[in-house]
């Protein structure tokens, strides 16, 4: 019998394996071994052996003997979460070792404050290939003393005859946060030993033993990645269809909808979604504000039909693959002359939504997904509606709502071929005249079909603010509701009915006077419309001579298309996030150079355009850049924090930004910046790039939207160029209310007396050293604000496109001088509600 002796990786007390806070090791699904609590910051070898598997993250490492046998080392518990902050490798895969040779070294300081433990696992991954386990107890000195003994067993392999069958799975996408970390990877090891069937992983044109942990790791499975399981063997039928599905549920990992994994592994439970606001009065629903205006009109109830297919193919799988595809080539042919003809009728917004459906029919998981089903003898229509559905749902059920906002258009581009499929007749609906559409959701081809003659608005129970629907809704200037109470789902049809798309509210059963006042309230608007389109183009000058700068809020080129037209001096804000959404694999820095360039050109050489680099984290996270759950996001890995975090992507960004700066007034915008040093940092950042172009610097300015930004205002004030207040998210960090929250949003106001305070301190110490303060948030475009952020000495207001009228509009009716009285009047009231009164007699009518 063969021996081996594992000798201390660290120096520190010994755990039986056992007694470690984590199901996944203790139950020795990993692999049978010991645990350490180190003493030392240094991990080492505990044998003599080979690399072959250095997680990307850094806090694992395994070491093959000259025997075969797989020792891993797992520095910490839930430390995959870290990313590799604070583990330094100094080894790599491939490399050979001796015992005591340094592995890792970490700060444990570090590790032990951003983690659930410190507890280091040493454990052999292939315990099949040991018949005994000898641990040993006690302190321990890293490369001296013996930890674990092991006596190997004989070598035994099971033959596998060329007769027996090999079994495919679909195609999978991994949901997992973090990807086939140690824990799920050993969930689905300890699941797959339980067949008789050789098991493989396989992810691309790579392939790993699906019994082993270290096998799996070494594939480096990230989320959203897609593999396959294959298995040879008599059980190889049950082994796929039983790990199949635990894959696509992320096999018990956090995060993750729970998988049916073994009852000693907890799963913890998702956070039920906070419920939505539900109005007490009986002829008032509430919903979310996704298109202003107002509509008197009378309920119609819009429903689509399930299509019903057939699951068992007809034809052999080639068959069933030349349908779909002629069905896919169809429905590219009708979204084509659906952009034809929006562009034809300058609506090119509306047209870029369609060209986005179109790039979904060729996403490579999605076909995927259904090429795998066809050849498994499912028919094109299933194949099709599983694909779809599945991505869709996956894409629903994520906490960032403009990701979740798009399952809306993969279900409405599924259906688009899915009728193609069965030759169902597509649905028409014809609304009366005046009619309030009503439905759980609307497509983005519903919302371009509308007849505007008859449609006077609508409401879904479904969907948000952000999605294609609502955004149709704005660039067609449709009132519409978002998110409505369910029970307008039960309304007759003929119900007569009031909707407030900028309140968010449907009245049901209106007076006679009701439905009086809001017509003429229309009229009063429309003409005021009018008159403020006439002189758009004027600049917004107070009575008394006082200029500010009206500039837009924009998410793309489409609505930097529209802001000359509607009489904007610039761009005051770009949310470059829409360039990383809704795709698998980050921007490259041609594509975003061509974009930025087509805007910058929109806008031509006099209009300033100000890119904020991205702005995501764990609240908004992206596909390909996963962010470990955190506890509190708004208060984790933010906007500029991820960029230092993840230097490859903001170095590709500023690159990109810096040479669109040839082609228009372009300027840089770093957001949630809360020290200076990440400021500089990100300065030292844009400045290598510039140099490595060899171009001229551009003006840098910073987003104050933290609370810290606004109090130390003087000292950033020496950093930068200017300031842009976004006053959404400084309100909400400094009242340390949630704006989403369904109870305290409402109290969530940036007219509070304490976010003025810190806008008025802004300013002050900008002006003190020459430079300017605009604001970009919401209350830039709020008509009770406008006097408030004039008198407070703001230069310049970046407000929502559709107000960008109105808001010059009415500051040429203010007098500078009775703005800043105001203004230090407002300051010593107590309440937003004090300050909305005070406001009142010089907001717009």
């Amino acid at each position: 019998m063969t021996r081996i002796t594992l000798t201390a990786p660290l120096s520190g007390p010994l755990v039986p394996i056992e007694r470690v806070p984590d199901p996944v090791f203790a139950q020795k699904m990993v692999g049978d071994g010991i645990s350490i609590d180190p003493l030392d910051q240094c991990l080492r070898a505990p044998c003599d052996g080979k690399i072959v598997q250095l997680h990307p993250a850094g806090h694992a490492v395994t070491v093959a003997t000259p025997q075969g046998v797989e020792v891993l080392m797992h520095i910490g518990l839930d430390t995959v979460g870290l990313k590799g902050s604070g583990f330094t490798a100094k080894v790599k895969a491939g490399d050979a070792v001796k015992t005591g040779d340094a592995l890792i070294d970490f700060d444990a300081d570090y590790v032990a404050t951003h983690a659930k433990s410190l507890l280091t696992q040493i454990v052999v991954t292939n315990s099949e290939r040991v018949a005994a386990f000898a641990p040993r107890s006690g302190a321990v000195t890293a490369g001296q003393d013996v930890i674990l003994e092991l006596t190997l067993a004989g070598t035994q392999t099971e033959a596998v005859t060329e007769s027996v069958k090999t079994v495919a799975s679909e195609a999978i996408l991994i949901p997992n946060p973090t990807g086939l970390h140690a824990r799920p990877a050993a969930v689905l090891a300890n699941l797959a030993k339980k067949f008789k069937a050789d098991i493989r992983i396989q992810k691309g044109d790579q392939s790993a033993n699906a019994k082993s942990v270290v096998a799996i790791m070494s594939l480096e499975i990230g989320y959203g990645d897609k593999v396959t399981l294959t298995a040879r063997g008599d059980d190889a039928d049950a082994a796929v269809e039983t790990l199949t599905p635990l894959l696509w549920e992320g096999l018990g990992d956090e995060g993750c909808k729970p998988a049916p994994a073994p009852a000693s592994v907890e799963v913890s439970p998702s956070a039920a979604p906070a419920p939505r606001p539900r109005s007490e009065d009986p002829n008032l629903l509430l919903g979310v504000a996704a298109s202003p205006g107002l509509a008197v009109g009378e309920v119609f109830q819009i429903r689509h039909q399930e299509i019903q297919v057939n699951e068992t193919a007809e034809g052999d799988p080639q068959q069933e693959r030349d349908r779909l595809d002629e069905a896919v080539n169809q429905a590219k042919v009708q979204l084509e002359a659906l952009q034809t003809s929006l562009h034809g009728q300058r609506a090119a917004d509306k047209a870029a939504i369609f060209a986005a459906h179109q790039e979904l029919l060729d996403d490579p998981d999605l076909l995927d997904i259904a090429h795998s089903a066809l050849a498994k003898g499912k028919s094109a229509e299933f194949a099709w509606h599983r694909a779809f559905t599945t991505h869709a749902d996956r894409l629903a059920s994520l906490r960032n709502e403009l990701l979740a906002a798009r399952a809306n258009d993969l279900r409405d581009v599924g259906r688009r071929v899915l009728t193609l499929l069965t030759g169902a007749e597509p649905e028409r609906q014809e609304p009366p005249a005046n009619a309030i559409l009503v439905a759980e959701e609307l497509t983005p081809s519903d919302t371009a079909s509308m007849d505007r003659a008859r449609v006077r608005g609508f409401c879904t129970t479904l969907g948000g603010a952000t999605s294609h629907v609502a955004i149709l809704a704005r660039s067609l200037d449709i009132p519409a509701v978002a998110g409505i109470e369910p029970q307008a789902l039960e309304l007759p049809n003929g119900t007569p009915v009031i909707l407030d798309g900028g309140k968010g509210t449907l009245r049901l059963n209106p007076t006679p006077e009701d439905i009086a006042r809001i017509r003429e309230t229309q009229e009063r608007l429309a003409v005021r419309r009018q008159a403020e389109m006439a002189v758009a183009h004027e600049p917004a000058v107070t009575l008394d001579g006082h200029r500010l700068e009206v500039v837009g809020n924009i998410g793309g080129l489409a609505e930097a298309e529209q802001v000359p037209g509607l009489g904007g001096e610039g761009v005051g804000l770009l949310r470059s996030e829409f360039l990383f959404l809704e795709r698998s694999t980050a921007p490259n820095e041609d594509e975003q150079f061509e974009t930025y360039k087509a805007i910058a050109e929109a806008l031509g050489p006099d209009r300033p355009l100000i890119i904020r680099t991205l702005d995501v984290g764990g609240d908004k996270p992206l596909i390909y850049l996963p962010i470990p759950k955190e506890e509190n996001p708004f208060l984790g890995e933010r906007g500029l924090r991820i960029g230092l975090d993840r230097p490859e992507i903001l170095r590709i960004q500023l690159r990109a930004i810096l040479r669109a700066a040839a082609f228009g007034k372009v300027r840089v915008m770093f957001p949630m910046v809360g020290l200076l040093s990440e400021l500089r940092d990100a300065k030292a950042m844009l400045e290598e790039e510039r140099q490595r172009l060899g171009v001229g610097p551009i003006e840098t300015g910073i987003m104050v939207e933290i609370p810290a930004a606004a109090i130390m205002a003087a000292q950033f004030a020496r950093e930068v160029d200017f300031f842009s207040i976004g006053t959404n998210d400084l309100t909400q960090y400094t009242l340390a209310m949630d704006r989403g929250h369904p109870k305290l949003a409402p109290k969530v106001d940036g007219l509070n007396p304490s976010i003025l305070r810190l806008i008025a301190w802004t300013v002050k110490a900008a002006h003190d050293q020459g430079k300017w303060v605009g604001v970009c948030g919401g209350i830039a475009s709020d008509p009770q604000a406008v006097p408030l952020l004039i008198g407070l000495g703001v230069d310049e207001l970046s407000v929502s496109l559709p107000t960008i009228p109105s808001i010059k509009a009415q500051i040429r009716n203010l007098w500078l001088h009775e703005c800043q009285e105001l203004a230090t009047r407002a300051l010593t009231l107590e309440t937003a509600a004090e300050v909305r009164m005070a406001t009142s007699a010089t907001a717009a009518p």
